[in-house]
């Protein structure tokens, strides 16, 4: 598995927002209308605007333009493949990280 840290550590900052993670709960039900979104919270437009900004670069999210508004939905794929290389991480495996550092003798006592 590609364990690129530059490019999970974005997407982990990404969701170290908690409206960031309602966004997601919110389009973890289908695609949303941004108006639709901007009624679960107190923040204004431009601020969705940023959040939405943020989920799409990480790739968690997907915009659709339909006229004036903006229709936006989960990446499923960029999701799963965000849990698989979270399990992974946390896992000890063949190829674990873990493997290439040795103890060094003072550790030991």
């Amino acid at each position: 598995m590609d364990k690129n840290y530059e490019i999970n550590a974005k997407i982990f900052k990404a969701l170290s927002d908690p409206n960031r993670l309602e966004i997601l709960d919110i389009l973890s039900c289908g695609e949303k209308c941004a108006c639709d979104i901007l009624e679960n919270f107190e923040f204004t437009q431009p601020t969705l605007s940023h959040h939405m900004k943020v989920l799409i670069e990480c790739g968690l999210v997907k915009c659709r333009k339909e006229g004036l508004w903006s229709h936006y939905a989960l990446d499923n794929t960029k999701a799963n493949k965000l849990i698989l290389y979270l399990m992974n991480i946390v896992t000890e495996t063949d190829d674990c990280i873990c493997k290439s550092i040795t103890k060094k003798e003072k550790c030991e006592k």
